[in-house]
């Protein structure tokens, strides 16, 4: 049996928003569709930053942080920090040392918040423009380590492909859909969204760290104890 031997199938923006429109029963006619559908689709990837963690988001970045500064502006496209660790040396001498994150109202009350030495604690400040702010105070240089989650970038051209995995396909397309049909076709919403909110449970479901699983049979199985 002969097969395509292919693994390449690939979409662009606007085979999603056709897709997405057939679904609705409509067919794409003006120019206005696609920019109605490209919004819609913007706004659908903000829903999926809001659902949780988007693995194919997390980005590893650093910073160089200097003594006696304790808060540092974060990339724009970050929604969030995961983890963080504090690197001192180089090479051989390489050390990483965990800090713990801690929230706004934590950090309040902390009663010495100049005190300098090296970081043990973080919290991020999400605001439009996001910053980390470090306790205690770095009392000389480090390089601060940490995972963060990025948006995901826009659908602007009809001809781009879009940063979205494999496993995303069908959830974007039924998203795309059950957006468009709270615009274009009412009838058609419970029937769209309940495929997409299968498709997007699915897709999460499989968008998760994978750890070995060891199986040790009770002693009582073997006959002993």
């Amino acid at each position: 049996m002969a097969t395509s031997e292919s693994t390449d199938f690939e979409l662009d923006v606007s085979d999603y928003i056709e897709e997405a429109f057939e679904r609705c029963g409509l067919e794409v006619r003006t120019g206005y569709d696609l920019k109605t559908a490209k919004r819609s689709m913007n706004l659908l990837f903000a829903d999926w930053a809001n659902r949780g963690l988007n693995r194919w988001t997390i980005e590893q970045s650093t910073l160089s942080i200097t003594a006696s500064t304790a808060i540092y502006s974060l990339p724009s496209d970050t929604i969030d920090i995961l983890s963080a660790v504090i690197r001192t040396g180089s090479g051989t001498t390489q050390s990483d040392t965990q800090i713990t994150r801690i929230s706004r109202d934590t950090f309040l009350n902390i009663p010495s918040k100049n005190t300098e030495a090296q970081p043990s604690q973080w919290y991020v400040d999400r605001q439009i423009t996001p910053q980390i702010r470090l306790w205690p105070t770095p009392d000389k240089a480090y390089t601060l380590v940490y995972d963060r989650l990025t948006r995901i970038q826009d659908a602007d051209s009809a001809t781009n492909t879009l940063e979205v995995p494999f496993r995303f396909y069908p959830c974007l397309a039924a998203g795309l859909a059950y957006y468009l049909a709270m615009k274009r076709a009412p009838d058609r919403i419970q029937v769209l969204k309940a495929v997409y909110e299968e498709e997007f449970s699915r897709a999460a479901y499989e968008d998760v760290d994978r750890a070995n699983l060891s199986l040790v049979p009770r002693r009582d199985y073997y006959g002993f104890g």
